[in-house]
């Protein structure tokens, strides 16, 4: 299955600490036949809290990339067809990040691993 992963995740697996998300998401980001992609938007938006100091980290995002690549990660780029791709119905989220996982995931047919209960429901979320 390919599916992307949202930034808690993201966070959770470059800070090696996927342990502590629920067992089903756990289970599928480290499944052996799941390929797993985070959106270099994630990488940003970590990137952005950290810098003003809304999100503490343990391992500067600069490393990320390396980590997540050794871990069989693989990071998507920004692509025009990311930012234009219709997702269907729209999110009940304001945050651009989320709308851009969405549409990443429409654009290269992935589905969205994620905890936020605005994306949840998205018929291109992943669900167990």
């Amino acid at each position: 299955m390919k599916l992307l992963i949202d930034t808690h995740f993201v966070i959770l697996l470059a800070d090696d600490r996927i342990e502590q998300s629920p067992r089903s998401n756990r289970d599928i980001i480290l499944h052996q036949t799941s390929e797993i992609f985070v959106s270099v938007a994630s990488l940003w938006e970590v990137e952005i809290k950290s810098r003003i100091g809304k999100l503490p980290l343990s391992n500067s995002v600069r490393n990320w990339a390396g980590i997540l690549e050794n871990t069989g990660v693989r990071i998507l780029n920004v692509e025009s067809q990311h930012v234009v791709a219709d997702i269907g119905p729209e999110p009940d989220t304001n945050d651009p990040f989320d709308r851009l996982l969405l549409s990443t995931c429409a654009a290269e047919n992935l589905k969205l691993v994620t905890l936020d209960r605005a994306l949840s429901a998205h018929p291109l979320a992943w669900r167990s």
